[in-house]
């Protein structure tokens, strides 16, 4: 395969500021002690960070016409990420957020939706996306365009080529189920957050959620449940949780993206399940320790010695 990761859909451009404490009144300014710039988002981001760890990726979504997304693609290109994919949207916005970081990590965030709803992949793109060891779907309900039926096409062309699917979405109510959905068939892992989970289903347990996706065709389903770790379940009966590890947390943005990069660099290497769910959790932990998506992560040797010799949260 050409590829290691194929990371599809939601990319954005991130201007960050550190710590935010409040809104000045009027036109007064608040003045910061960080500032950063960062490619983001869940297809963004994990590009990123699984490239940091030594994967050959592609980053495949849709930028504007614009400086920012002018500015995506060449940072992608930083860190030798293929962009041939990804679709430059005449007269489009790129996809952007003014991320306000408060000092505890927790950041609120003015986003423009952007190129993320507007690009489309023709048939005649499947075969490059697909030739990948992990095709990763990250913002399904935000893909305006591409939700109408084509992710779910694509899913299944690229599973029958032989790569593994892994999904993320965009979830605030269950009104994103139907995108979501028509993709879960061909979904090997399923990987939001416990938040989005439980927002899709309606449901607030743990076992009944994942059980919820298995029965729609999942795989199985790793849950990420912030400071509490992550969830695994799968269709054979296996079930586990993993404790978050204990750092001094600075930016939140992009963990759970970050948690998927590093759970498609376990994949490519043979991990079992538990270590694959561990060294994502040590991705994430580590891109919490800088400003701005995939910061922390600098590569696989240290996001591997970082899970070794890091304590987990009680």
């Amino acid at each position: 395969m050409r590829y290691d990761y194929s990371t599809i859909g939601f990319i954005t451009f991130d201007c960050l500021g550190w710590p935010y404490v409040q809104m000045p009144e009027g036109g007064g300014t608040c003045l910061v002690e960080d500032f950063a710039l960062a490619v983001s988002g869940a297809a963004g981001t994990a590009a990123i960070a699984a490239a940091k760890m030594g994967l050959a990726v592609q980053a495949v979504g849709g930028v504007g016409d614009d400086l920012m997304g002018e500015w995506v693609r060449r940072r992608l290109g930083d860190f030798r990420v293929n962009t041939d994919l990804l679709q430059t949207v005449t007269g489009g916005r790129t996809s952007s957020s003014i991320v306000t970081t408060r000092a505890d990590g927790s950041r609120p965030v003015l986003h423009l939706k952007g190129a993320t709803g507007d690009f489309y992949l023709d048939e005649s793109d499947f075969d490059q996306v697909a030739d990948a060891h992990v095709v990763h779907f990250g913002g399904v309900g935000l893909m305006t365009r591409m939700d109408q039926g084509q992710n779910a096409r694509l899913a299944r062309y690229a599973q029958s080529k032989g790569a593994i699917i892994t999904l993320d979405v965009f979830a605030t109510s269950s009104a994103e189920m139907n995108a979501v959905e028509q993709v879960l068939p061909y979904t090997d892992y399923f990987l939001p957050s416990i938040e989005e989970a439980h927002a899709l289903t309606g449901r607030d347990d743990l076992q009944g959620t994942a059980e919820y996706f298995l029965e729609r065709g999942v795989g199985c389903c790793v849950f990420t449940l912030g400071p509490d770790g992550a969830y695994y379940q799968d269709r054979q009966g296996s079930r586990f949780r993993v404790p978050a590890f204990q750092v001094d947390v600075r930016c939140t943005c992009g963990c759970g993206d970050a948690f998927n990069a590093g759970f498609a660099v376990a994949l490519k290497r043979g991990l079992d399940p538990e270590q694959a769910v561990r060294f994502a959790q040590a991705t994430s932990a580590l891109n919490a320790t800088g400003l701005g998506s995939q910061a922390g992560v600098v590569d696989f040797d240290g996001t591997w010695a970082f899970m070794q010799r890091t304590a987990t949260r009680a």
